[in-house]
C-alpha cells in the first residue's frame, strides 16, 4: 500500500516537472518567437512602402524608380 502511494506520488512529481519545467516554457517561447516574427514582418512591410503581396521587391522598386532591372552577375 505504501509502495503504491509512493509510486503514484513519484509519477505525479515527474509529470509536474515535465509540464511546468519543459512543456510550458517551450510553448511560451514559441509564442514569443511567433509574435516577434509577426512584428518584424509588419515593420518591414511598413518600411518598404507597403508593396502588395505577390509583388516582388524588384517590381516595387521598378514602380518607384522607373526602369529598374534587377540582375545577378553570373561567374563562369
Amino acid at each position: 500500500m505504501i509502495l503504491k502511494i509512493f509510486f503514484i506520488a513519484l509519477c505525479l512529481y515527474f509529470l509536474y516537472n515535465l509540464v511546468f519545467k519543459f512543456i510550458l516554457p517551450v510553448v511560451r517561447t514559441a509564442r514569443r518567437v511567433k509574435k516577434g516574427f509577426r512584428e518584424m514582418k509588419e515593420k518591414m512591410e511598413q518600411g518598404s512602402g507597403g508593396y502588395k503581396e505577390g509583388q516582388t521587391q524588384g517590381q516595387a522598386k521598378q514602380g518607384r524608380m522607373g526602369d529598374y532591372i534587377d540582375f545577378e552577375e553570373v561567374k563562369d
